[in-house]
């Protein structure tokens, strides 16, 4: 099997990886590089656990080829606090308990982060279609939507 050397901005930070032709982005964050926050939830592309941020849109990262990613800029969870200090969507789906197991939280929020940043004021009905290819077994999304819903109010404020 071939390896290429790729070039890839992560959460701000430059990195060269040597990757397998096959191995997927998803596998190369959490494997090469230690970035076990965005999770393995399908494989298939189905659950959004593993979304990223890939120049700026959300991407099922296990259905993205590493060397696909060459030169491309990442966002993942551990991308979203800066300093120390939690982003917003963070600290509200927080504290409006839209946590419960956690395992579809990073996805969910590189999603909202998305969601936020090209639409700083959704209505109710955006966000769901932001978060509809983020699969929750635990919330119900009531949680999580309000949890969005406060972190645009709260963006609102600060700006």
């Amino acid at each position: 099997m071939s390896t290429h050397k790729i070039t890839v901005k992560i959460n701000g930070g430059l990195e060269q990886v040597e990757v397998p032709s096959n191995m997927t982005l998803l596998s190369m964050l959490r494997e090469k590089l230690a970035m076990t926050g965005t999770k393995n939830g399908c494989a298939a592309g189905e659950c959004g656990a593993c979304t990223i941020l890939m120049n700026g849109e959300p991407v099922n990262s296990c259905m993205v080829l590493a060397v696909e990613a060459d030169g491309a800029e990442l966002i993942t969870v551990e991308g979203l606090a800066k300093e120390g200090e939690l982003d917003v969507i963070q600290k509200t789906i927080i504290d409006k308990g839209g946590v419960q197991c956690g395992f579809c939280t990073p996805g969910i929020l590189i999603s909202a982060k998305a969601l936020l940043s090209r639409n700083p004021n959704p209505s109710e009905a955006e966000i769901r279609e932001a978060l509809v290819g983020n699969l929750c077994r635990c919330t119900g999304y009531i949680r999580i939507i309000k949890a969005v819903h406060a972190a645009a109010e709260l963006q609102k404020e600060a700006a």
